[in-house]
């Protein structure tokens, strides 16, 4: 697998009595992003933190912070994750009503712009999104509660959205998230994945085991 995969670990699953540490260790552990799951207990059946939470952290490194938004409506907390220091926002086509309308208010006001495919959407959406699309994230578990298997139906998935974008000239990053481990990893990176989300796989053995964690999912 090559080296250049990009990391992102997903706070889900660091300990969240020292959020700003875990973010400080990961980052030193050599991650690229960090991942922050935005739950609301109604799109998705958990509920996890807010613009706040990420405020709070935005001091603790400079990083890129990959909001993936996981609330319906979306449209009026965007401002709220921009001021929160974001860097780019995912939304989910279903989370409406006009996905395209929030992307373009997403990259107006200076971030990267994403779409989650859940695993039982389709990428057929893309094609009326590419004008106002800088990421597409596959999402190989169904959303809502870490530590899931990872879906091997969700490869094909990866592949078409590569194929897609190879083929129209998209410069977009594909990023998989869900059952991300050293042994599924290779799959998603085969498949077309650019950017690797992974939270039990790199939070699950404690702080000094990060960096190991990392380099194995980035090396396969």
């Amino acid at each position: 697998m090559t080296p250049d995969v990009l990391i992102a670990p997903s706070l889900l699953a660091a300990d969240f009595s020292q959020l700003g540490d875990e973010v400080r260790a990961v980052a030193a552990a050599g991650a690229d992003f960090i991942h922050l799951d935005v739950m609301d207990g109604h799109f998705v059946p958990n509920l996890s933190f807010g613009a706040p939470v990420i405020r709070s952290l935005r001091p603790h490194t400079g990083l890129p912070f990959d909001v993936h938004l996981m609330i319906s409506p979306v449209d009026p907390y965007i401002d709220d994750f921009v001021e929160a220091g974001a860097d780019m926002i995912t939304i989910h086509p279903e989370a409406g009503p006009h996905a395209h309308r929030s992307l373009q208010r997403i990259r107006a006001a200076g971030l990267k712009a994403g779409i989650a495919l859940n695993p039982g959407t389709g990428p057929e959406c893309l094609a009326s999104l590419a004008d106002v699309l800088d990421l597409v994230l596959v999402m190989s578990v169904n959303p809502g509660f870490g530590g899931q298997g990872f879906l091997d139906s969700q490869c094909g998935k990866i592949a078409a959205v590569r194929e897609l974008a190879d083929r129209s000239g998209w410069p977009l990053q594909i990023s998989v998230d869900g059952g991300i481990t050293p042994e599924t990893a290779p799959r998603a990176v085969a498949a077309g994945a650019d950017i690797l989300v992974a939270g039990t796989a790199v939070f699950g053995g404690g702080e000094r085991e990060y960096a190991g964690r990392i380099r194995a999912l980035r090396t396969g």
